[in-house]
């Protein structure tokens, strides 16, 4: 049987799949079978931070793999308290992390946080969370129904998870507070909802009215965290502090690990939430490795420089081509092109990958491009140039 039967016969049928089998990667550049190279601005949806085959990175798992994968959570894990202790330290504030396997499974870990504190700290319990229009927070029940997309909420997967509410923008969501609300969870920049950053000043507002009303505020970093849109989380780009953030994606930088950060240590108790196999060793070995390699990437300032690289090459893409693109979207290197209309987008997205290069779908007709922090200038130059040759030919 080929590849593509086998998986037909034997693997449910969840995703839109492009058959092409990949054998390995190298930086930013993958290779299929036929040895032919495609330039890779989607990083696996964001995952892979640190590109493929990284040294420093395969070296970290190859070793903790030799030693120890797994044991439970009902023991210490040295890398997993390290890893915590690394991420209080980027962020620059005393916060505790609970480790997951997912961005879902992260938030799902947000809201039983918010729904314990809203039992614990007032004398009637708080439980609606507000979440905001165009968001995605994952695929479990209540995840699914926290995202602001009629489109992820089906009949068929009905009833849903109570107790969310969805507003059209951030003054809506402000409006919308009553006295049962405990959260307000939004992503700083929507990525599945078509890359759109939300303005620096209306996040900060919507802080300062949320203290001011003692409703907590969750930040989903699932995708724009760990130096994604240029700084450790996107929550230091916007000048805010939330009281809890969510992780995934970058952290392992291709092995699954999802995280719940918040500064209200004392809320969880022993029993309340868990996971087996959140933050083991070879997890948190990897998630170790990746912010060692990213931490100096940013302060040897390489970073800022690969973003203004990149930044401008998209600029140049929307300002050419105007027949298909209404705007550039995004911070850092969580950036979109917002094509007129969804047969554009879809002819952009094919057409890139039979040039080589390989590009996601987003929300609002948006082309998402989500590189490796590593990318190498000469991977943007060649990404670019086969991307122009996509869109001449379309």
């Amino acid at each position: 049987m080929t590849l593509e039967e086998l998986d037909k016969q034997f693997v449910l049928h969840t995703y839109g799949r492009n058959y092409t089998n990949f054998t390995h990667g190298v930086g930013s550049t993958l290779y299929d079978e036929s040895g032919k190279d495609y330039i890779d601005f989607a990083s696996g949806i964001g995952v892979n931070s640190v590109g493929h085959g990284n040294e420093k990175l395969v070296n970290a798992i190859c070793d903790q793999a030799s030693k120890i994968i797994h044991i439970s959570n009902l023991q210490v894990i040295e890398p997993q308290a390290k890893l915590a202790q690394k991420i209080s330290e980027l962020y620059g504030h005393d916060v505790a992390t609970f480790f997951a396997n997912s961005g879902a499974e992260a938030n799902e870990g947000a809201i039983k946080l918010a729904r314990k504190y809203g039992e614990i700290k007032f004398n009637s319990k708080k439980y609606k969370i507000i979440t905001l229009e165009n968001s995605f927070h994952g695929r479990t029940l209540a995840t699914v129904k926290a995202t602001g997309q009629d489109s992820f909420h089906p009949s068929c997967f009905a009833p849903y998870i109570e107790g969310f509410v969805c507003a059209p923008s951030v003054q809506d969501a402000i409006d919308a507070i009553d006295d049962a609300t405990v959260a307000v969870m939004l992503e700083l920049v929507q990525g599945e909802g078509g890359v759109e950053a939300f303005s620096k000043d209306e996040i900060q507002y919507l802080a300062n009215t949320l203290k001011e009303k003692n409703v907590l505020l969750i930040v989903d970093e699932v995708q724009s965290g760990i130096y994604r849109t240029g700084e450790f989380l996107a929550s230091q780009v916007y000048g805010i502090t939330p009281d809890i953030i969510t992780l995934a994606k970058g952290l392992g930088g291709g092995v699954p690990i999802g995280a719940v950060v918040t500064p209200h240590k004392d809320i969880f108790s022993a029993g309340d939430h868990g996971s087996t196999f959140g933050g083991n060793y070879l997890s948190t070995s990897a998630g170790m490795a990746v912010l060692d390699i990213l931490e100096d990437l940013y302060s040897s300032n390489k970073l800022a420089e690969t973003i203004e690289y990149f930044s401008a090459k998209l600029e140049s893409i929307a300002a050419k081509y105007t027949q298909y693109f209404e705007k550039s979207s995004g911070l850092g290197l969580m950036r979109g092109l917002r094509a007129k209309n969804a047969d554009i987008q879809g002819k952009v997205i094919k057409s890139c990958f039979n040039e080589g290069l390989i590009v996601l779908k987003a929300g609002r007709n948006t082309v998402r491009f989500l590189p490796s922090l590593t990318i190498t200038n000469a991977e943007i130059d060649e990404g670019f140039v086969r991307l122009e040759k996509a869109l001449e030919s379309i």
